[in-house]
């Protein structure tokens, strides 16, 4: 596998808002090899003066995992420019084929480095949680993707936006915690934190052990989106979502048309 190309035909295909046929259709790919590629492509985006603001855990619901056909999670780094604000529509022509999950954010207050952390380590690092929308997008055509292809891929990251209301982990389950999804104002979906690898915290915990096998810590000062609690749902300019956590809170994103401020 040609790490380098695979990592410039993914560049040039965000640039371009176009899409490129997946690897696994016409190449060998390992696992190995696709985190290569995204690790590349992120660190080619940092030289070029981006940063670093979170990571991004998914394939963490079975909806999501049925929708792919994934049956293993996989992560993917969120950069400063994919960042936004609740109130600040967003431009439907930055992206290729997007689509908006609902999530978990913990906010760390320390470092967290693989490969032995609990479910405990992530309790004492997280300063606190918000509800969060995740925007995804494929580079890949038609979201042809095997696992390979999402991870090599920035496991189909593509922006997000987090909620207020910040909220302490001490008394809060949140495998209990419910979710409910609003698209332009009617209901359309619900869920629990248990969808998420049965707790959120088991998520975190997940990713701060598989980053140890590339020598990366998750930082103090960043967020983790956690993993979608439902399916992934298309959107168009115009839509307008929010998510309300119970106890969590609400979050809420607006699409405008391509050079459309409000």
């Amino acid at each position: 596998m040609n790490i380098e190309a695979a990592a410039n035909a993914l560049l040039n295909a965000e640039q371009e808002r176009t899409t490129i046929a997946p690897f696994t259709s016409s190449t060998d790919i390992s696992a190995e090899d696709a985190y290569r590629i995204q690790l590349l492509t992120i660190e080619r985006k940092i030289q070029q003066g981006a940063t670093l603001k979170g990571m991004k855990i998914g394939l963490t619901s079975k909806a999501m995992q049925d929708m792919l056909n994934v049956y293993t999670p996989d992560y993917g780094h969120i950069l400063d420019d994919m960042v936004y604000e609740e109130n600040e529509p967003i431009e439907v022509d930055k992206f290729i084929q997007p689509k908006v999950e609902f999530e978990i954010a913990f906010v760390l207050n320390q470092d967290l480095k693989g490969p032995n952390v609990t479910e405990d380590d992530v309790l004492q690092a997280t300063e606190y949680v918000v509800p969060a929308i995740e925007i995804i997008d494929s580079r890949i055509e038609d979201w042809k993707i095997k696992f390979e292809d999402t991870v090599a891929d920035n496991g189909s990251s593509a922006g997000a936006v987090l909620g207020k209301k910040k909220t302490l982990l001490k008394g809060i389950d949140l495998a209990a915690v419910e979710m409910k999804a609003f698209k332009n104002g009617e209901q359309f979906d619900s869920a629990t934190g248990a969808a998420v690898l049965g707790n959120p915290v088991k998520a975190v915990v997940w990713l701060a052990n598989e980053l140890a096998n590339y020598n990366i810590s998750l930082r103090k000062g960043d967020f983790v989106l956690a993993g979608a609690l439902s399916k992934a749902v298309p959107f168009e300019e115009g839509d307008q979502f929010s998510a309300d956590f119970g106890v969590l809170g609400e979050v809420s994103i607006s699409f405008a048309k391509a050079g459309v401020k409000k």
